[in-house]
């Protein structure tokens, strides 16, 4: 009898123990708002470097008085050589997709020769550079992209003789088009590697001293690898997120 009533008392006072706990007020903080990582954005003005190797084909024909026509059939001749210089340019990344603009300049070790029987025809192009378009589709940090746009270049042609010689330089706007890709490191600096292909047209120079005139088809290729820095200043606003 005696300890059934102590079970009952000790089992009263460990439930009004829990229900008086229950009604303290809790001294555990409210969540801790973590925001959600943010996402690499493509969007952004920045700038660059860029070096690689450079070779091309130059095809030409030779102007004949008698009948007023250019002749043709010859091999025509290849350049090769270093190339590198800088770049500007701005991108734009809407959902996957990123646009921009690119300009670039660059100074070249670009030249070349061949013999034709006892004359000597030489090219070279010490300047050269681009104002493209970039259309690409972004994996996160990484980017594929195509370019295209106008190109010019400054470019020296040159006949030499047994016994005469003559050069001419000329500046030759054209085009160029090519692709690549581009891997972000951090949210500033990026690598990239590229190929392009450029065509400078067809042009007519007049040599005085050897004499004649040669109608030229100059087109180069090259691939180079390079980096860029994008500014912080030129992202877009980041979102509002409200607090509670």
């Amino acid at each position: 009898m005696i300890r059934s009533i102590v079970l009952a008392a000790v089992s009263s006072v460990a439930l009004g123990s829990v229900a008086v706990a229950a009604d303290l007020p809790s001294t555990k903080g409210p969540p801790v708002y973590a925001p959600p990582p943010a996402v690499f954005s493509w969007t952004g003005a920045y700038v660059g470097g860029q070096v690689g190797y450079e070779w091309g084909q130059t095809s030409f024909s030779v102007f004949n008085p008698f009948t007023g026509t250019f002749t043709g059939g010859f091999p025509g001749y290849t350049e090769r050589g270093i190339v590198g210089g800088g770049h500007v340019g701005y991108n734009y990344q809407i959902s996957q997709f990123v646009i921009g603009v690119e300009g670039d300049v660059n100074g070249a070790g670009y030249n070349g020769s061949e013999l034709i029987g006892v004359t000597s025809l030489g090219e070279r192009i010490a300047v050269d550079g681009s104002i493209r378009g970039r259309v690409g589709v972004a994996f996160d940090r990484l980017l594929v992209y195509g370019t295209g746009g106008g190109a010019f270049g400054s470019i020296r042609e040159s006949v030499v003789t047994p016994l005469t010689s003559d050069a001419r330089t000329t500046g030759r706007v054209g085009w160029t088009v090519g692709g690549g890709v581009e891997y972000a490191i951090d949210n500033n600096w990026s690598v990239r590697g590229e190929y392009r292909y450029t065509d400078y047209g067809r042009y007519s120079l007049t040599y005085e001293n050897a004499p004649v005139t040669l109608r030229y088809h100059a087109t180069d290729n090259r691939v180079q690898a390079g980096f860029s820095y994008r500014f912080d200043m030129f992202e877009p606003p980041a979102p509002v997120v409200a607090k509670y």
